[in-house]
């Protein structure tokens, strides 16, 4: 009989773990790649995990279950996953090649946490100073009084180049590199609506293509080749990449919610404020990584998780390479959504409690950005007030009128690939 009823909880336990495909998969310690740089904390109990995969559960049930969320969530208490599951396919189209735990997501401007602390290293190791003038770095840049810090934070003054480039003249059939993006503004400055630098926050995509130009110009390497060596290889993140060129036949598209691809377009080669690839895995990684001070000295992440800009009352801030509620009661709730193409990322990081909320999808689904209501599980954060904004605003207005309005007529996405190779042997890379 004991051996009867043993085997029994074996099969229930087996039956509940490791299901991957619209279904959870088993919570545990993370225990892939290189753990050395997580903090130490406490395992949880089995009453602890039960509570913890039972309420995230409830939540996903009641937002991301009545959707058709193609993607996959993770969420960890001490860098110990409590909740995980994979729904849907790379393509929904085929719905061939299921998602997995090793399928990597465009972050869209996730990828800005990867460029901020990867200027915090270099200027930990001394290889430049944030608060000097981004001209030092870049020569020809034309704007006095913006310096490093300025572009990390988004008190430039410059405005995103993913909007006054196409409209100012660049032709579409052409990438845009990071190099293009540097070199329009020398050309065009006088022209582009630029505002007076540290006068006021004005989210930017141009600030962090600028600073992963910075990054190159510092560290002698490649921006993608940085990031590998210093942050991806040393954290055992596998499964993450920054998108060039040469990743176009491997890397997964994404979608309208109607399961029709976004094509491939002229502003899809610029990296720093986006194109990192990556994993809820890795990405948990990458969240316990920053918060052992033996990866980054605590004075650097105060840094980087301090506010800058208080022109206006209320609770969102910005760091350096990082979003923020600054709630009455001290809490801090340090974050960053994304929205590239249908691909729409959250990335929620309780650190006082050492709790984390990772969503990441590529079919256009705005249901991924109420992950951060999963907050108040670790701690009083939302404070009964869910007007927090659900979509992060980095996407171009063109891009959410593409989303209810798509064009008539679409170059294939193997195409418009096809194409966007002409330039890949002349651009700065």
């Amino acid at each position: 009989m004991k051996n009867i009823i043993g085997l029994l909880l074996t099969l229930l336990v087996l039956e509940s773990c490791a299901r991957v495909n619209n279904k959870k998969v088993t919570s545990g310690p993370l225990n892939e790649g290189d753990t050395s740089s997580m903090p130490h904390a406490t395992p949880l109990t089995s009453d602890e995990l039960n509570y913890y995969k039972r309420m995230v559960q409830n939540h996903l049930d009641s937002t991301l279950g009545r959707s058709r969320f193609n993607g996959s969530v993770l969420v960890a208490k001490n860098g110990q996953i409590v909740f995980e599951e994979y729904k849907g396919f790379v393509d929904p189209r085929t719905q061939r090649d299921s998602i997995t735990p090793s399928t990597p997501f465009h972050l869209a401007s996730v990828s800005k946490t990867f460029t901020g602390m990867a200027t915090m290293k270099l200027w930990e190791e001394s290889k430049l100073n944030i608060d000097d003038p981004v001209s030092k770095y870049l020569p020809g840049f034309p704007l006095e009084g913006v310096t490093v810090r300025l572009l990390l934070n988004h008190r430039s003054g410059i405005p995103k180049y993913d909007h006054y480039m196409g409209e100012m003249g660049w032709d579409k059939h052409k990438m845009i590199s990071n190099q293009d993006v540097l070199d329009f503004l020398i050309a065009n400055y006088k022209k582009i609506p630029i505002a007076r630098p540290n006068t006021g926050f004005s989210y930017s995509n141009t600030n962090y293509a600028l600073l992963a130009l910075i990054i190159e110009k510092v560290s002698g390497t490649t921006y993608p080749d940085f990031l590998k060596r210093t942050f991806f290889d040393p954290l055992g993140m596998k499964d993450t990449y920054v998108f060039t060129l040469a990743d176009s036949a491997r890397y997964m598209p994404s979608f309208y919610y109607n399961n029709r691809e976004y094509r491939f377009e002229f502003l899809d080669a610029v990296y720093g404020d986006k194109n990192v690839y990556s994993t809820v895995r890795d990405l948990l990684k990458w969240d316990q990584a920053l918060k052992n001070e033996h990866f980054f000295k605590k004075s650097t992440l105060e840094q980087a998780y301090a506010g800058y800009s208080f022109e206006k009352p209320g609770t969102h801030n910005y760091g350096l390479g990082w979003r923020m509620y600054l709630l009455n009661n001290g809490k801090k709730l340090v974050y960053h959504n994304g929205w590239w193409h249908g691909n729409r990322t959250s990335f929620y990081r309780m650190n006082d409690e050492n709790a984390t909320i990772i969503a990441l999808c590529n079919n256009d689904c705005r249901y991924v950005y109420k992950v951060k209501e999963l907050a108040d599980i670790f701690g009083d954060y939302l404070q009964n007030n869910n007007r927090y904004e659900d979509d992060d605003p980095t996407a171009a207005p063109q891009q959410a009128a593409a989303a209810e309005k798509p064009k008539a007529k679409r170059k294939s996405h193997a195409t418009a690939r096809k194409k966007s190779t002409h330039r890949r042997g002349t651009a700065k890379k």
